[in-house]
């Protein structure tokens, strides 16, 4: 089974109940394994300021699927929750769902690239996967940890 990190973000309707109840689809996927999910977190969009806060986590699983499949499947909850994919990159979501990592793979492929092309300056990614490795190293051999270190919160909060 591979080891697999979801990053997981909303900021339409009840954003707080959609991604819990998107981390509970994650264990619900065909040949999946929800193995556990980070706190939520609150964080300010990356994109256009007239937009919510976005509610994020992130669940690591264990599953058999390939890559792609994978894709396909956490893109089939995200049209569940109501997502459309539109030009405009940063904008509100009713559900996003990004897989960060698959195992050690480097994954380079015009649907997929893996780790996720914004991972490592993105604090709403790095503080929730933080929370349930800290000693992850990623495929390139740069520690989670040292990421952390100079990445600021930028007003993030943990939502208790």
């Amino acid at each position: 089974m591979s080891l697999c990190y979801i990053g997981i973000g909303a900021n339409l309707g009840d954003a707080k109940t959609t991604v819990k109840q998107a981390i509970q689809q994650l264990g619900l996927i065909p040949q999946t394994k929800l193995v556990k999910a980070s706190s939520l977190y609150i964080s300010k969009p990356m994109g256009p300021a007239d937009q919510n806060d976005y509610v994020n986590a992130v669940a690591a699983i264990y599953t058999t699927l390939a890559p792609l499949d994978l894709l396909d499947a956490t893109q089939a909850i995200e049209l569940n929750y109501g997502r459309e994919r539109k030009d405009e990159r940063w904008g509100p979501r009713t559900l996003d769902l990004d897989i960060l990592l698959f195992d050690n793979e480097q994954i380079n492929q015009p649907r997929l690239v893996v780790p996720h092309y914004g991972m490592t300056e993105r604090e709403f990614v790095l503080y929730p996967l933080y929370e349930l490795t800290p000693q992850l190293c990623l495929p390139d051999g740069t520690t989670l940890a040292s990421l952390i270190e100079n990445i600021p919160l930028n007003g993030m909060i943990k939502d208790d």
